[in-house]
């Protein structure tokens, strides 16, 4: 036999977040401590699951719930969902709703019920990488537009426009984001919405850190901003719930039925052939959505110290700065520097131990250099990495 040839659809598939993963072992081998603030997992620090969810699903389990659920998820999360989305975020126009196994699988399954190959869909730079796998995968186009960094990481509404042709077919808004912790401004969203009007765009609203605000400020979902525009918003447990291993998420559709129905119904063709997500854990969505946001009020004001720590720290050091974030529990400073992000995180890695992921890795500017910094550990842990990132600046540059 000769070697397996793969598809030469997964050549673009990159993932930083993870291949930085498979360097950081090497360094482990070698006995070096490693200080990891590369991935959004709470659980790996002192954030949980909420007990009344853990109750749910192990309830489920011991009622022999266990085998498929309905395609689209079990009605009482549906409806919860639904519920919340008309009552707390304020979409009003829901057409279709369905749980998947995480955020992930919801905006794999919807870009690919959307996109033909060559066709192209505006992804913010920065931004979460999934976005460019999946479209590597379908043979389709990453059209990348900037968030502006003077403005506080906002979408830049002109480079928007700028970057729209006829073969764009969606935009992808990521809401608070990943990777800068920014949360959209009413202003900005209701001028995306303009937008995707004025050239006939989906939007795509990942507000999967919706509840993770930081500050004392609204969050804004643009699916209630216009309700007759077609807009899937994902959402799920992972992030507002602490249970990123459970795999449960969903995605809303909503618009005038016109314009989404038919689109909505083509992505559960999909659904219904994958079977399900997990079943007995979607009996967590219920007691979730309906419980409050009590169990984040302790997470989020760990979360907010230790912005605080990040954004003073990293800013005290030379050649470094970094936008505040409002969100989400991510930084992403940039670097002064001639060497690549992606060369300085190596030798960070290698010299100090210390684990970040490289900026290009999520698309910025050209020319600018970035990295991204994960704050969910304890204080002292995130003092003891900024300590080693000043060194590493003082002995380097």
């Amino acid at each position: 036999m000769i070697p397996i040839k793969p598809a030469s659809r997964v050549d673009g598939v990159r993932y930083a977040i993870r291949d930085i993963v498979l360097l950081s072992d090497q360094v482990k081998k070698s006995g070096k401590q490693i200080l990891s603030l590369n991935i959004g997992d709470p659980c790996q620090f002192d954030f949980d699951v909420p007990e009344l969810l853990k109750e749910a699903t192990l309830d489920a389990m011991r009622r022999g719930l266990n085998g498929y659920s309905p395609a689209s998820g079990i009605p009482e999360a549906v409806e919860a969902i639904g519920k919340e989305a008309e009552k707390l975020y304020g979409i009003r126009t829901i057409r279709n709703i369905f749980v998947s196994t995480g955020g992930s699988e919801a905006i794999d399954l919807c870009l690919t019920a959307l996109l033909e190959p060559g066709e192209n869909v505006l992804i913010p730079a920065p931004g979460y990488p999934l976005y460019s796998a999946i479209l590597s995968k379908l043979q389709a186009v990453e059209n990348y537009y900037y968030l502006d960094e003077e403005d506080g990481w906002q979408p830049n509404i002109d480079d928007i426009v700028s970057r729209i042709d006829s073969r764009t077919r969606a935009i992808v808004i990521i809401n608070p984001n990943n990777p800068t912790g920014s949360v959209c401004t009413r202003e900005k969203l209701e001028q995306v919405a303009e937008v995707a009007r004025e050239h006939n765009l989906l939007v795509f609203m990942d507000e999967i850190y919706s509840k993770l605000i930081l500050d004392d400020l609204p969050h804004y979902s643009l699916a209630s901003l216009d309700p007759e525009l077609p807009v899937v918003t994902f959402n799920g447990l992972s992030k507002n719930y602490m249970a990123p291993g459970w795999r449960i998420g969903w995605a809303v559709f909503s618009g005038d039925p016109e314009l989404i129905d038919n689109y909505a119904e083509n992505v559960n063709k999909i659904v219904r052939a994958r079977l399900c997500a997990n079943h007995p854990e979607q009996y967590a969505i219920k007691p979730a959505l309906q419980s409050g946001d009590g169990h984040l009020e302790g997470a989020v004001e760990k979360l907010r110290q230790r912005r605080d720590l990040t954004f003073q720290r990293l800013n005290e050091i030379k050649h470094i700065s970094c936008v505040k974030p409002l969100g989400a529990f991510y930084a992403f400073p940039r670097l002064e520097i001639e060497d690549t992000d992606e060369e300085w995180v190596k030798g960070l890695l290698f010299e100090t131990g210390v684990l970040v992921v490289h900026g290009s890795g999520f698309g910025e500017k050209e020319g600018t250099r970035h990295f991204r910094v994960v704050f969910l550990p304890e204080m002292e842990t995130l003092g003891s990495a900024y300590d080693k990132i000043e060194r590493y600046m003082e002995k380097h540059y």
